[in-house]
């Protein structure tokens, strides 16, 4: 078995052990508003639950130069951003919203997917989400210190649900309906495939 420091290692090559190992990673689509009312899209991996009671996501968002991606900036200046989850009928718009934009063009247009109102925040979200989840910032953290990028830890209290009335049943959201997808390494993804059941111990 192979043995490595990370200290030895480039952040490039960290990064592949990092997203190669850590498999599959959910995708959340996050919108934004900037200052200059621009709706800002953009899709992360670094995500998961944080909490339930209150319900909280996280999100990681790599700075670029040890200067704050749009995502970041926005959320640190207004409070508030929607979290969707990426799934198999929405995956390849979303990718295009990656693209490298200067502030003031806004992903979802380039992407063509349509906005859509919330209802406790300012934030818009995007119709083509099954799952769509309106959020305000908790708390924000830079981790990574001075000497490299780092990146912008956020927290978010989750507020308001949207979710489409045929993934949703008795409380329960089906897995198969929802089709999430999922982020493996370098281009790749991930469709939910088999699903099976292990009962946990008493």
């Amino acid at each position: 078995m192979l043995s490595i420091d990370p200290a030895a290692n480039t952040e490039r090559e960290n990064y592949k052990l990092l997203i190669g190992s850590i498999v599959p990673r959910p995708i959340a689509f996050v919108t934004t508003l900037s200052k200059n009312g621009v709706l800002n899209g953009a899709p992360f991996s670094y995500f998961n639950i944080v909490s339930a009671n209150p319900p909280m996501i996280s999100l990681s968002i790599q700075r670029s130069e040890g200067m704050q991606k749009d995502t970041a900036r926005n959320i640190s200046d207004l409070k508030e951003f929607i979290v969707h989850i990426v799934d198999e009928d929405n995956v390849r718009q979303i990718n295009q919203t990656a693209a490298k934009l200067p502030p003031d063009q806004s992903e979802v247009e380039l992407a063509h997917l349509t906005p859509t109102d919330s209802v406790k925040i300012k934030v818009q979200g995007v119709a083509e989400a099954k799952i769509r989840m309106e959020c305000v910032l908790e708390h924000s953290l830079e981790l990574g210190g001075t000497d490299s990028n780092g990146c912008d830890l956020i927290i978010g209290r989750i507020v308001h649900f949207h979710i489409q009335n045929d993934i949703y049943e008795q409380g329960r959201i089906d897995p198969r309906r929802l089709a999430a997808v999922s982020r493996l390494a370098g281009h790749d993804y991930a469709k939910i495939g088999e699903i099976f059941t292990i009962e946990r111990p008493v």
